[in-house]
């Protein structure tokens, strides 16, 4: 058993200590603590049982289970967070998913592995694709931000129409690369990564016998974590403000920096792991892969949520978040757009992510996040 493997074995224990810290009253930033810690295994359960279950139901099926279930932590975290009122914090948690994906986790996997490999390669196309895709998103999410901005007295009402508007089309965007990346171009990406999370399953003696008994095992397994992660992300919200508060830490640099690695913790140690493997194209379909998801899914379908849920949430962004996200997609795009990279390129990502880790630390913005 790997090592990642036994982390998350021990993580486990959190569960009920995060469920006693809350129940006995330890404190919230004890329950805001242990929620956390509870959540990084949960997630990595989740994200095992969804490579089971596509393994088993066929590339076309699963790669469309991959796609729905890719962030569901980090989705069921912000449905919480919004449905208690903390839109700032769901809208911080959006751009901070996009800018951990793009500079932290490609930053260490190209970091770590061009420390053990001189250069590894990635499909250059399928980089150029992304690029694209993630330039029409940051747009996408500029433009409510630019109208608001362009505009006095505009009423709110007229910004989550628009909002809903663009999010409906991003939805469907994100739904025709979907069809693009699976059926019509298929041939241009790698469908690797459920093969290669089998074969490290496999290892672990957590795979094999009948493909029917497995299949209904990891189905249970997704279903009790996925309502394991909802329990811990309710008393990881529950107790948010004032944890934080007691950490002196701002809704802002809690939403962009902590969220987003609570909820991706499993995904980024996906990442780095297969980098480290001389699987770089792998790495960079989970980290593009997961931004692009973030922005052409999971930001619309909250807008809609918010929409439904009577919880007002638009598109209309601080003005810094949204720098700091077109900074990170065109040094991402600068150094993923050969299709190679090297320990230098992966410092670099890492640098341009604490640079602005330290720029949202320091920015004194705590309310009217968005």
């Amino acid at each position: 058993m790997s090592f990642k493997n036994i982390l998350f074995l021990v993580l486990l224990l959190f569960i009920p200590v995060s469920l006693a810290a809350h129940f006995l009253h330890w404190g919230e930033l004890a329950v805001f603590i242990t929620a956390g810690l509870a959540i990084l295994p949960l997630a990595a359960w989740m994200g095992s049982a969804t490579e089971e279950i596509a393994v088993v139901v066929g590339p076309t099926l699963g790669g469309l289970l991959n796609a729905t279930f890719g962030n569901a932590t980090e989705l069921i975290i912000a449905l919480i967070a919004l449905n208690a009122g903390l839109v700032d914090v769901v809208k911080a948690s959006i751009t901070g998913s996009i800018i951990s994906n793009l500079l932290l986790v490609m930053g260490f996997s190209m970091l770590l592995g061009g420390l053990r490999y001189k250069e590894q390669e990635f499909p250059p196309f399928v980089a150029r694709v992304n690029a694209s895709l993630m330039n029409l998103a940051v747009i996408a999410i500029l433009l409510p931000t630019a109208v608001d901005f362009t505009s006095s007295g505009i009423p709110e009402a007229t910004l989550q129409y628009l909002s809903i508007a663009v999010a409906i089309v991003l939805i469907l965007v994100y739904a025709l690369t979907l069809l693009f990346s699976m059926r019509t171009h298929s041939y241009l990406y790698d469908v690797g990564l459920a093969e290669t999370e089998q074969a490290e399953l496999a290892e672990a003696n957590l795979a094999g016998g009948d493909a029917k008994v497995n299949l209904w095992l990891w189905v249970g397994v997704l279903l009790g974590a996925t309502l394991l992660v909802a329990l811990e992300s309710e008393l990881l919200v529950e107790s948010l403000e004032v944890a934080t508060a007691q950490l002196g830490l701002t809704s802002l640099f809690t939403g962009v920096i902590l969220v987003p690695i609570i909820g991706n913790a499993a995904e980024h140690a996906t990442a780095v792991t297969v980098a480290m493997k001389n699987k770089m194209d792998l790495s960079v379909s989970v980290a593009v892969g997961s931004s692009l998801q973030i922005a052409l899914f999971v930001a619309p379908v909250l807008v809609l949520a918010g929409w439904v849920l009577g919880k007002p949430m638009d598109l209309d962004f601080n003005a810094f978040e949204l720098v700091a996200v077109t900074v990170s997609v065109l040094i991402a795009n600068s150094i993923s757009s050969d299709g190679r990279s090297n320990w230098l390129e992966g410092t670099m990502l890492l640098a341009a992510y604490v640079v602005l880790g330290f720029a949202f630390y320091f920015h004194p913005v705590i309310d009217g996040i968005g």
